[in-house]
């Protein structure tokens, strides 16, 4: 058998514990304040557990948290591009040089952390350092709203892995798929990761790049945290098995998932992703266009270079021990039957390429505008939900009132509902006013950007204060309330909607942006 590249840092970290020392820290747990980890902590928390993110051997420090924003490298000068860290709000029982125990969201006993660091860190250097953006639009940095203002590091004793009931055979920790790789007897090995269902390119571009470096092939899908919107991974994963057992070559083929929460950080995240494939114990990687972007900003220009993610993890190959293989776009050659990169063909080959919410002030309209779009919708035989701002504050947010906490609060809960009855394939109409563009933000990451069309029904003021159908403006005027719902002062109006509904005195103007 072939020796494979040894892990970054020369050593696979093990953090879980042996059974003698898991029964005294079970036993011992109960006594100790409880952290709940988030979705994203768990996924950490297991690849720091089994090495794949070696060489960290627990949650970020402060000095190793804050070199990597800044420059890409933990304290001792260790490439590093992404901050591994555990952030929380201040709790009781939170104090250095005590034990807390880490838990799941069904409260089950993961791991001890002895904490020997509390410290603040700052969400605008995260965002514009390790992502290179602060717009909303992002993902993360919607995400980032709801961190604790604190990251926590110091020893970290696991005890348990987080349970996973589906695809058990599939689900290898790096020395499971590092002996798994030894077995295939080749001594190059090149890895893939992609968030969305393998395709025919792909299965060509990685057959290519094992052949080009007589390797084998490490399969590994995400199927931790990924884009919000993308298709589950139950399917990704299904279509994944389908496609090695029927058309790869088993004997130089490996399938194994990788329970990671991405950040969809393009270039730093590259770099990541490639570290972590050495600790699997692959020497090759290869990187497409726009690697774990996140698509446009909300200026509609991409929020990354196509090609940034391939320069950035080349010019840090060497120091990472591993070699970046890069594709451009690929198509179908007809004539031939075959795949290739489009920049490397003659002139004139023949080819084929392959591949809602309202908001507005009180009054401006939503309503009205929403069961027109339903009438007509329903006219071309789709069944459509409705959620109006009345009807769900009387149901689903009663007793709520108009501060910024409460409004919050709404929005999410019409956002929860709207992306379950997305997901399950249902067309769902929100009207409502919706003032905050952060929490709008982090609606359009529950649905996915691609099932979100944002239309801003854009009613001057006095043309809302003359329609007045709930009395409210007149209130207002008088003294009655104090806080107008959606006032001009509060609304931050969408900066670039899917459109955009400008309600005159008597008619209504659409305009696309």
């Amino acid at each position: 058998m072939q020796n494979l590249i040894e892990p970054f840092g020369g050593t696979l970290v093990d953090l879980v514990v042996n059974q003698q020392e898991r029964s005294q820290l079970i036993a011992e747990a109960s006594n100790l304040p409880s952290l709940q980890l988030s979705e994203r902590s768990v996924c950490d928390l297991e690849l720091l557990a089994t090495g794949g993110f070696s060489p960290l051997d627990g949650f970020m420090r402060q000095a190793d948290h804050e070199r990597v924003v800044a420059e890409m490298r933990l304290s001792d000068g260790t490439v590093f591009p992404i901050p591994i860290t555990l952030p929380v709000d201040h709790f009781d029982g939170l104090e250095l040089d005590k034990r807390i125990a880490l838990r799941d969201a069904h409260n089950d006993l993961l791991g001890v952390m002895t904490v020997e660091e509390i410290y603040e860190w700052s969400r605008p250097e995260f965002a514009n350092n390790v992502l290179g953006t602060s717009d909303l639009r992002h993902p993360l940095v919607t995400e980032m709203e709801h961190w604790g203002r604190y990251n926590i590091a110091g020893k970290l004793q696991v005890l348990s892995l987080p349970k996973h009931p589906d695809f058990r055979d599939l689900r290898l920790t790096p020395a499971q798929t590092r002996e798994s790789l030894a077995k295939l007897d080749r001594a190059n090995i090149v890895a893939f990761q992609t968030r969305n269902p393998i395709h025919r390119v792909h299965e060509e571009m990685t057959k290519l790049a094992a052949d080009m470096i007589d390797g084998a092939i490490l399969l590994h899908p995400a199927v931790g945290l990924t884009k919000p919107g993308d298709i589950d991974y139950f399917t990704r994963v299904r279509s994944y098995k389908t496609l090695v057992e029927n058309h790869y070559d088993t004997s130089r083929t490996l399938l194994s998932l990788l329970p990671i929460a991405m950040r969809m950080a393009g270039p730093r995240e590259a770099v990541w992703h490639a570290i972590i494939r050495r600790n699997h114990g692959a020497n090759h990687f290869i990187i497409g266009r726009d690697h774990a972007s996140p698509g446009i900003d909300s200026t509609g220009k991409p929020f990354y270079e196509p090609t940034a993610a391939q320069e950035l993890a080349k010019s840090v190959s060497v120091e990472i021990g591993v070699e970046i293989m890069t594709f451009g776009e690929m198509a179908y050659l007809p004539d031939e039957n075959a795949y290739g990169e489009i920049a490397k063909l003659p002139a004139g080959t023949k080819t084929i390429s392959l591949s809602g919410t309202h908001t507005g002030l009180s009054g401006a309209g939503k309503s009205a505008t929403a069961e027109v779009l339903t009438i007509l919708l329903n006219e071309r035989g789709r069944r459509v939900t409705v959620l109006d701002g009345d009807v769900v504050r009387t149901h689903l947010s009663k007793g709520l009132g108009f501060s910024k906490e409460d409004r919050d609060l709404n929005i999410r809960r019409i956002g929860f509902v709207a992306s379950e009855i997305v997901r399950h394939g249902g067309v769902v109409i929100c009207a409502a006013v919706s003032p905050y563009r952060s929490t709008r933000s982090e609606v359009r990451q529950m649905m996915g950007s691609d099932n979100f069309v944002e239309i801003f029904v854009d009613t001057p003021l006095d043309v809302c204060e003359s329609r007045d159908t709930k009395g409210m403006y007149a209130k207002a005027r008088r003294g009655e309330i104090k806080v107008l719902p959606a006032s001009t002062i509060h609304m931050n109006c969408p900066t670039m909607p899917r459109s955009r509904l400008i309600r005159q005195r008597c008619q209504w103007t659409k305009m696309l942006t």
